[in-house]
């Protein structure tokens, strides 16, 4: 089914300029900011938007609908939006891997898929020795085509984005091996693993701890042994009271784009993080942000998938090659 994006976004027809939805927190920001560009909301009618993923060689925006147990298209030559896919496991996170074909984290499935260029899935992952995986939630693609994916207890817990049941294996980051295909666990010490992105040399790799005591944090390894495994943990950023990480992305400077909320409506949208963690800037959103993506024809769309709504904004950077 598609509908006319005039009535299915419906938001704020006569933005201001410069849009005081997007703040500079740093004056390092100020440069990322394009002085007539104002979010736009795309598309409402989700129950709970996630992982945007970007087809630049079709001109289009997938993304997941957990709840609903489905993904959907956006198509930047219309705006035209339709479901893209039914049933497909409650969907969670996205990307693409190194030959352009989509790679899915599914909690229902409990698996991490990809779509091949003919339509048919094949399964990436569905077991840890033996042992079914627990609710796979973010997934990126090294340029060695190795997967890099989070698996949390999170699709487990209800019957809502997935199906309840008892979990099998530790939350864990695992790194799926792009010749191969042999399945590695990098870490299994983290409370809640979800979001997760490189830095734009891939010697760094960001992780959000959502489940992270006493407050949610964004953790940093270094990419380590040949890009095959991860060291050195540390905190990049405590996200403190209310503060709550969840999607990410890197732009070629290497700050990080995060998606945030829940805890305070003033906190909804997605915050701006520089190389060294210091907040620089934050979007404002009227719903919490779970995931962003960058897209567009130069990569320089940010797009945001937040509780019921997909949104955009044009920035003056540009997303990371794979993300």
């Amino acid at each position: 089914m598609t509908t006319d994006t005039p009535a299915s976004a419906g938001w704020r027809p006569h933005p201001r300029y410069p849009d005081p939805l997007i703040e500079s927190l740093d004056p390092r920001f100020d440069q990322y900011r394009i002085f007539s560009a104002a979010v736009e909301r795309l598309h409402t009618g989700c129950r709970w938007s996630e992982g945007p993923v970007w087809f630049g060689d079709g001109r289009y925006l997938l993304w997941s609908d957990i709840p609903n147990n489905r993904m959907l298209k956006w198509e930047e030559e219309t705006g035209a939006v339709s479901v893209y896919r039914h049933s497909t496991d409650f969907p969670n996170g996205n990307t693409r891997d190194r030959q352009g074909r989509l790679v899915t984290c599914e909690h229902g499935g409990r698996r991490v898929t990809r779509t091949e260029y003919d339509g048919s899935i094949t399964v990436l992952m569905d077991n840890w020795q033996g042992r079914r995986l627990n609710s796979p939630n973010d997934v990126v693609v090294k340029s060695d085509g190795s997967v890099w994916f989070t698996d949390p207890y999170f699709g487990l817990l209800g019957n809502y984005e997935g199906n309840k049941a008892e979990s099998e294996t530790p939350a864990a980051v695992y790194r799926i091996d792009g010749e191969t295909g042999e399945a590695t666990l990098l870490a299994d010490d983290v409370l809640g693993p979800n979001g997760l992105c490189f830095s734009p040399d891939e010697s760094v790799l960001y992780l959000v701890e959502s489940r992270g005591q006493p407050y949610r944090k964004i953790l940093a390894y270094d990419v380590v042994d040949g890009g095959r495994a991860i060291a050195n943990k540390r905190v990049l950023i405590d996200a403190g009271p209310g503060g709550t990480p969840d999607g990410m992305r890197c732009d070629v400077d290497g700050n990080l784009w995060c998606g945030w909320g829940m805890g305070s409506e003033e906190l909804d949208g997605v915050m701006v993080f520089a190389p060294d963690g210091t907040p620089i800037g934050r979007i404002r959103l009227p719903e919490r942000c779970a995931n962003v993506c960058f897209g567009g024809a130069k990569r320089n769309r940010l797009f945001m998938a937040a509780s019921q709504s997909l949104y955009a904004v044009y920035v003056n950077t540009q997303g990371v090659a794979g993300g």
